[in-house]
């Protein structure tokens, strides 16, 4: 499907959604993209923060706000078709089921959940429940991204053989990402990006994983590696490498190696700078540059879309559980010091140049009580 417009979606028709957690992401980019799908109407916000709840709710016009006490009461209620759940990992799965059980269709942020049967269970309720649940892999319907799948897939840099990527952002002291026991770590925060992206470029799943974690002494990493290092060995014999840090300057890019050539694309999974992606075939070059776009407000296009019309949602909760699969093995692996094998069924679709949906970039919003991973407000 191609939606290359919020002119595309049929105005007199509107998913109504609430927003659930009410941190960095949401407020840097969910909020905002609401304004390019026009599908899609923000009506209610859930937070215990009660000044938060005030500016937030007043600077987007939200007729409704919400605790986490009144959730199951939001919805029961009627007033919401959908939620986009931008909590903290370890809550993925509680308020993902909750919402199936009441029969409201879920956007859930990656990564999908902390294990993989957390993951089988929100699919099951949304099975049983006949609604709609899709992970926000916006990357999945982001230019750069697809451009990089159709040449490697078109065969122009031969056969791809092996994936490099390093993704990695310094952390500031207390940040959620730091912590254990609500999912923490640079494996979920950044390296998930890395395994997806090997996964659909290569289009296979990796059979067997090892996994490093490294620590440089910084009292900030007490409870989580400060670096993360991983090898994914694929049935095809490729193999796929990286790095994500949460100690290290900021850096984002990938690279597929080819038998004729290489593609490399930079940054590869930042949503606010400009994607650059260079083809090398017998020593020459072309670079070429893409434009920024809202990569939040495309997926809830696309989301809502999916529920108008009733279709089933790529990237599917398959497609967050084949990750969250590999970053278990991974953390074994970690853990043990060994080689881990890997098992379990390909999601039922991957991306593909379809997907496209440009839309403009929004304004960077002013934000209450929140900071960046990095520690900026």
């Amino acid at each position: 499907m191609k939606l290359n417009s919020p002119k595309s979606a049929n105005a007199k028709h509107k998913v109504r959604y609430a927003v659930v957690g009410l941190g960095w992401i949401a407020q840097e980019a969910v909020l905002p993209g609401f304004s390019n799908a026009r599908n899609s109407e923000l009506v209610a916000l859930v937070t215990d923060n009660a000044e938060k709840a005030s500016e937030l709710g007043s600077k987007y016009r939200v007729p409704k706000v919400v605790g986490y006490d009144g959730y199951d009461e939001l919805l029961a209620g009627g007033e919401i078709d959908a939620v986009y759940i931008a909590l903290p990992n370890h809550q993925h799965k509680d308020f993902t089921v909750r919402a199936a059980k009441a029969g409201v269709h879920v956007l859930c942020e990656k990564p999908m959940a902390e294990t993989e049967l957390d993951c089988l269970e929100m699919i099951q309720a949304a099975d049983e429940a006949k609604i709609k649940l899709m992970i926000a892999y916006r990357l999945h319907f982001e230019e750069a991204n697809l451009y990089a799948l159709e040449t490697v897939r078109s065969g122009k840099i031969g056969e791809a053989r092996m994936f490099v990527s390093v993704f990695s952002q310094p952390v500031a002291p207390g940040n959620v990402r730091l912590k254990a026991d609500q999912g923490g770590g640079p494996l979920m925060d950044m390296g998930v990006y890395c395994i997806n992206a090997a996964r659909y470029l290569f289009g296979e799943e990796p059979n067997e994983v090892s996994g490093f974690a490294s620590q440089n002494g910084d009292p900030r990493f007490r409870e989580v590696p400060e670096m993360v290092s991983a090898m994914l060995r694929f049935p095809s014999g490729r193999v796929a490498a990286f790095i994500s840090s949460f100690g290290a300057a900021p850096t984002d890019s990938y690279r597929v190696v080819g038998t004729k050539g290489d593609f490399r694309l930079e940054p590869a999974y930042d949503y606010h700078e400009v994607p650059i992606a260079y083809l090398s075939i017998d020593g020459k070059t072309q670079r070429k540059e893409f434009s920024r776009h809202d990569q939040f407000g495309a997926e809830l296009l696309y989301f809502s879309d999916c529920i108008l019309k009733n279709r089933d949602p790529q990237p599917s909760g398959r497609e967050g559980m084949a990750d969250v699969r590999v970053v278990r093995a991974l953390v074994t692996s970690m853990d043990s010091h060994l080689p881990v094998e890997v098992a379990g069924e390909a999601p039922p679709e991957r991306p593909s140049r379809e997907n496209k949906i440009d839309l403009p970039p929004v304004k960077p919003p002013e934000t209450v009580q929140v900071a960046s991973p990095t520690g900026k407000t």
